[in-house]
């Protein structure tokens, strides 16, 4: 094999069937659906400038033999617009694995943009290091929240694509609830009095023993103090759809949550001027395509 066959390129539109079809070979247990539905979901998103909309791959004699997916979005960060970029699945056939930091050095270019890695295999993390990224969350919370008080004439709702302004919340946390419904989150505004609280799950099985238990993962909220302050409605809401545990990313236990802390799984990268916080996985890939 010559090495001048091998090139790293943008995916375009027109790669997304066989771009699908590689992941899917890639990714035991994932769907070819599952790719699909993701990668449409990708091309409909607002991104910004400059960036490409579905990532890279590596193509050999006109056929993709690796690939690197990346979810770009623009934010602001103590008043200043920022972009985050979630470096998402990644996959290159056995045959072309030389030719990988093709696709590493091409995803981290940009020196302006934070890199983050939200699922990276244990077996992976030292390599990911090796690369510059540094670890901003831990571990996990595995939280029984409707075992934590309940604030007095606090309720709970259910905010979805359609729903009309909010009084007490600013209209970019109504988007970004609304932006999440659609892609079928669990989004919830937790109101007292004139206050209105954001959060957005997504469904999870927590895998213990031989019986996975149901349950939901965190990802968004504004602060993880709202959380905890919430925590009794937002667990007395989800147990009675049979959901009785909230997964949480966390770097220790958390103070007012019950539940038991785990560093054995949660682990959590970045890369760029900007560190994440915790609480804050929006528009991420476990949005676009699912835990």
């Amino acid at each position: 094999m010559e090495a001048r066959k091998v090139r790293c390129r943008e995916i375009a539109e027109a790669d997304i069937e066989a771009v699908s079809e590689l992941l899917t070979r890639g990714f035991v247990g994932r769907t070819r659906d599952y790719w699909l539905r993701g990668l449409h979901r990708q091309s409909e998103r607002e991104i910004p400038a400059g960036c490409p909309r579905y990532g890279y791959l590596l193509e050999n004699g006109g056929r993709p033999v690796g690939v690197l997916l990346l979810l770009y979005t623009q934010r602001i960060e103590a008043g200043e617009p920022t972009i985050r970029c979630n470096v998402s699945s990644w996959y290159v056939q056995p045959e072309f694995r030389n030719y990988a930091t093709l696709l590493t050095s091409m995803a981290q270019k940009n020196k302006q943009v934070t890199y983050v890695n939200i699922s990276p295999a244990a077996n992976t993390w030292p390599i990911i290091e090796a690369q510059g990224f540094r670890r901003y969350c831990s571990g996990m919370m595995f939280a029984v929240p409707a075992l934590s008080r309940t604030e007095p004439g606090m309720r709970v709702e259910i905010v979805t694509a359609a729903s009309p302004a909010i009084p007490g919340l600013p209209p970019a946390d109504l988007d970004l609830l609304r932006s999440h419904a659609d892609y079928g989150c669990l989004s919830l505004l937790c109101r007292v009095g004139d206050e209105a609280m954001p959060f957005i799950m997504v469904p999870k099985r927590i895998k213990h023993g031989r019986f996975p238990t149901p349950g939901m993962q965190l990802v968004y909220c504004r602060d993880t103090a709202e959380l905890v302050r919430c925590a009794g409605a937002l667990g007395r809401f989800l147990l009675r759809r049979g959901r009785p545990l909230l997964i949480v990313d966390a770097n220790a236990p958390i103070d007012g949550l019950r539940g038991v802390y785990s560093e054995t799984r949660g682990r959590k990268y970045f890369k760029g001027p900007n560190p994440p916080r915790l609480a804050d996985l929006a528009e991420t890939e476990l949005v676009l395509y699912g835990p």
